[in-house]
């Protein structure tokens, strides 16, 4: 049992580091690159939700747990009112010359939130693994834009790391929300599940799938179901 919490608590924290360090050391994935790994995210994500998740939760609480979901749809709606909808990839250059406090605390309050049902949920560990990599793209991409100093660039992007790990850690402090875990999870895959249906949405021009990306699409898919 402590390998496992130790594996959930890491898992987020390695996936947000991975995804700055593809933004730092390959520049391309700006455009075709990210697009793919944002497509891949989605459908693995989405994969989770629907093959393990969901039917976890509702075999677990019936119907009276939809609430929960739905509110965490509404939930993600708001956050990305400030967010800019950064969790599936819009970032706009011109936008970023400074350091925007709004939107780095949307993404944090996120990932604080995704994390405290992470000690009971494998599956939802590695979904979230695969959904930080973007992230961690896509706001570096932003923060690297700004005229902040190095240190407090660097300093926004480790505290973001250590959000979902500490999420999960507060769930442990925590007896209430271990109490009401399955409701949280349950809010949390309504988080998630708006994110992945809005990124394979918007992943292709004109609504129009190319090759690439309904490969990378199916595997993820696949991958997602023997997880």
């Amino acid at each position: 049992m402590l390998f496992v919490g130790l594996s959930n608590l890491s898992l987020p924290f390695f996936g947000a580091v991975l995804g700055i360090a593809i933004a730092k050391l390959f520049p391309l994935v700006k455009d075709l690159g990210l697009k793919l790994i944002l497509s891949f995210s989605g459908a693995f994500l989405l994969g989770i939700i629907v093959f393990e998740l969901l039917p976890e939760i509702f075999s677990t609480g019936g119907k009276n747990i939809a609430p929960f979901v739905m509110g965490g749809i509404l939930f993600q709606i708001v956050l990305e009112f400030f967010s800019k909808g950064a969790e599936h990839g819009h970032f706009h250059h011109k936008d970023t010359q400074h350091f925007q406090m709004t939107l780095w605390i949307s993404l944090c309050l996120h990932a604080v939130v995704e994390g405290i049902p992470l000690s009971e949920s494998n599956s939802l560990s590695y979904g979230i693994l695969i959904h930080k990599i973007p992230i961690g793209i896509i706001l570096y991409l932003i923060l690297d834009k700004t005229n902040i100093t190095v240190f407090y660039k660097w300093t926004a992007l480790f505290l973001f790391c250590i959000m979902t790990p500490l999420g999960m850690l507060l769930s442990g402090l925590i007896p209430s929300l271990s109490w009401y875990n399955l409701e949280i999870t349950s809010w949390v895959v309504g988080m998630l599940l708006h994110i992945s249906t809005i990124i394979l949405f918007e992943s292709t021009e004109n609504h129009n799938f190319n090759l690439r990306k309904l490969s990378v699409i199916l595997i993820a898919i696949v991958l997602s179901y023997f997880m």
